[in-house]
């Protein structure tokens, strides 16, 4: 009697879903109820291995059902957990006692290629929605023991598992209770994307990125053995890595698959990049429309010389050709691959041409905005590319109405932000004697040490 009464709760708690199955299994003359969400579960596997085998067993086995049936993954459970290991992709077996056996539908994509963050020499797999595939993927390149995995249920609805990944023999055990306790105190209700938990664990808000994002498995082992913290999220591509300081971003995990000298070099073109993306056109404005000294008279002349027709003033120009990029890029980033291109190639070329035939931008404004906003796009932290943007604006609006002295207060204002900047007790620029030959000239050295301020275990290959 109990039992019906239990299934009515349940049907009643699961209202008019169509998707949820209740069945009735005569097993030796008694009856036995499964229950589970048939777009949730392998509908093959249930039928295969636990309905044919259900109803071979005697009554005697229905007390010990978790040595008898095939499936490695089945326990008992309590009856307040029905419903959440339902909605997990789990069977529910209500006999004498009840149990929860997984037969998760394949519902992801799979191992795929990498996408945001293309590499050239190294691993091409990237992380996919299912959770133990992602932890699988970098299980496979760090085959120790002492990588630990603390999961966690977040978002009352949702039910997202996360799991905190550290190195037991490499992490320091205080930043791992302070990202623990961050998560558990987060209420909300539900976790669609890693980004969810990224904004709770930055807490202090600012432009710049002080939590990595990543689609790469190398690149998170290599965190790790680092002796960092990974953050895993279910149905998320995308794992957490922090604390993440400045000068990671201008790093990639290929500047590990090639010569020293090759790395650095390219470490260096991106601290150019940095630096034309963010003042380059508060420098021009500034030069071309108060600071006339600044530049030789030659330059200056030919610089004005191609606003002779503008109508519009330097700044307007300057703001029109920043917005028109940004509507171009965002453009080419949310449409399909097949038509992307042709809207590059329009906005690009075509328009640009027509604005300066037409005298609405001067041709020196286009390849000033132009390799301004370009340069950016040699970060791959998303939100390194806005922050960019954001403090290029400022100081665009600071040259505008102060010269070159408001690029320099711009200047302090953006290096104080980021000096101050810091993420559960770490400074955002923090560098360590042991970090500095892999700072932005990279010097191959034999035996490299790892980062003092993450980990006190700082020689590599130690184990303890």
């Amino acid at each position: 009697m109990v039992k019906y009464m239990l299934i009515d709760e349940l049907k009643k708690e699961v209202g008019y879903s169509e998707d949820y199955i209740f069945k009735k299994v005569l097993v030796d003359g008694k009856i036995v109820n499964v229950f589970f969400n048939e777009v949730l579960t392998n509908g093959t596997g249930i039928s295969d291995f636990i309905l044919r085998q259900l109803i071979l067993l005697k009554k005697k086995d229905l007390n010990k059902l978790e040595d008898i049936l095939p499936n490695t993954n089945i326990k008992k459970i309590k009856k307040t957990e029905i419903l959440d290991y339902v909605n997990q992709g789990f069977l529910i077996i209500i006999a004498e006692d009840i149990y929860a056996s997984e037969f998760k539908a394949f519902l992801d994509r799979g191992v795929t290629t990498i996408e945001s963050e293309l590499s050239i020499n190294g691993p091409k797999d990237s992380f996919c929605e299912n959770f133990n595939t992602n932890l699988g993927l970098i299980r496979r390149r760090i085959k120790s023991c002492d990588l630990q995995a603390k999961s966690l249920l977040i978002g009352r609805s949702t039910l997202t598992k996360v799991a905190i990944l550290y190195m037991e023999n490499i992490a320091d055990k205080k930043l791992v209770e302070k990202v623990q306790t961050v998560l558990e105190k987060i209420d909300i209700d539900g976790i669609i994307d890693s980004s969810y938990l990224k904004f709770a664990l930055e807490g202090r808000k600012s432009f710049f990125p002080t939590i990595m994002m990543s689609e790469r498995p190398d690149k998170s082992a290599l965190a790790l053995l680092e002796g960092k913290i990974v953050v895993l999220v279910d149905m998320s591509p995308y794992t957490l890595i922090l604390p993440s300081f400045f000068l990671d971003f201008f790093h990639t995990v290929d500047d590990y698959y090639q010569k020293p000298s090759n790395a650095s070099f390219i470490r260096i073109i991106r601290v150019f990049a940095f630096l034309i993306a963010v003042f380059t056109p508060a420098i021009y404005i500034s030069v071309t429309t108060r600071n006339y000294n600044l530049v030789p008279l030659p330059l200056l002349l030919m610089l004005k010389a191609g606003r002779t027709f503008v109508p519009f003033p330097a700044y307007i120009e300057a703001l029109f050709m920043i917005i028109c990029f940004e509507i171009l890029r965002e453009s080419d980033i949310r449409m399909s691959s097949t038509s992307g291109s042709a809207v590059s190639i329009l906005g690009g070329l075509i328009l640009g041409d027509a604005a300066v035939a037409a005298g609405i931008v001067s041709p020196i404004m286009i390849i000033v905005i132009a390799i301004s906003s370009i340069a950016a796009l040699i970060f791959t932290s998303l939100e390194l590319v806005n922050a960019l943007r954001n403090y290029k604006i400022f100081l665009l609006i600071l040259g505008t109405i102060f010269g070159i002295y408001g690029v320099i207060i711009g200047s302090i204002i953006m290096l104080y932000k980021i000096i101050s900047l810091r993420l559960f007790g770490y400074h955002y620029i923090s560098i360590d004697e042991n970090e500095i030959n892999d700072s932005i000239v990279k010097i191959n050295k034999r035996i490299r040490k790892r980062n003092s301020i993450l980990t006190k275990n700082i020689v590599r290959g130690k184990y303890k």
